[in-house]
């Protein structure tokens, strides 16, 4: 019954500037381009063929059926940008059971602030609606850009907590030349997360 009525609440999500809503059959194309973009890929262990694309985009939608919340698509001005959301994390690692909070945008939407506008939507989904007490998230430590995004949201890193990816071979470069496998851990509480909250409102 919840996630019934949490996939009707997750239809679409609206920021100041961004549309997060359900994957469309015409995401596709513009999905795949992202995937084929070194610069977009660069801390992924390769660029992605279109049949994986499809089968990425096929889980993702799966996600949101099953759990009732998962990985959005990204519009902005009517155009498919990327996507960001919260998902079930499908690993086993020290931290799980977890759900993380992931994106990916093209390449013409950086620098404008709008990973980090989505994500906050995605952290306040996850926390108000659908009641989770911690999220996470886990990037490849030279990834700087996204890192700035987890530090903006209120997210912290203890080293200890970094980890060696179970899907990732030892050894293995990212398409940018960064090692691969190790992957810095950030996490975030729901009440920090309301702290973050009330301090922003009140300014």
């Amino acid at each position: 019954m919840l996630a019934g009525r949490i996939a009707r609440i997750t239809r679409a999500v609206r920021t100041e500037r961004l549309l997060l809503r359900e994957w469309r059959d015409d995401d596709l194309e513009p999905w795949v381009a992202m995937g084929r973009d070194p610069e977009v890929m660069r801390f992924f262990p390769s660029l992605v063929e279109r049949d994986r694309a499809v089968e990425a985009m096929t889980r993702i939608r799966a996600h949101h059926a099953r759990e009732g919340f998962g990985f959005w698509a990204v519009e902005l001005g009517g155009t498919f940008v990327g996507f960001c959301g919260i998902g079930r994390v499908p690993f086993e690692a020290h931290f799980t059971p977890a759900v993380e909070i992931g994106w990916r945008l093209a390449r013409s939407c950086w620098g404008h602030g709008y990973a980090t506008e989505a994500a906050r939507a995605a952290l306040a989904y996850g926390f108000d609606v659908v009641g989770l007490r911690e999220i996470v998230a886990f990037l490849v430590p030279e990834n700087a850009r996204s890192a700035r995004v987890c530090e903006k949201l209120g997210m912290t890193r203890d080293p200890a907590d970094d980890f060696d990816h179970p899907a990732i071979a030892e050894g293995a470069i990212s398409v940018g030349g960064a090692p691969q496998r190790r992957h810095a851990l950030y996490r975030i509480s729901a009440a920090r997360a309301d702290e973050l909250s009330a301090a922003r409102r009140s300014r």
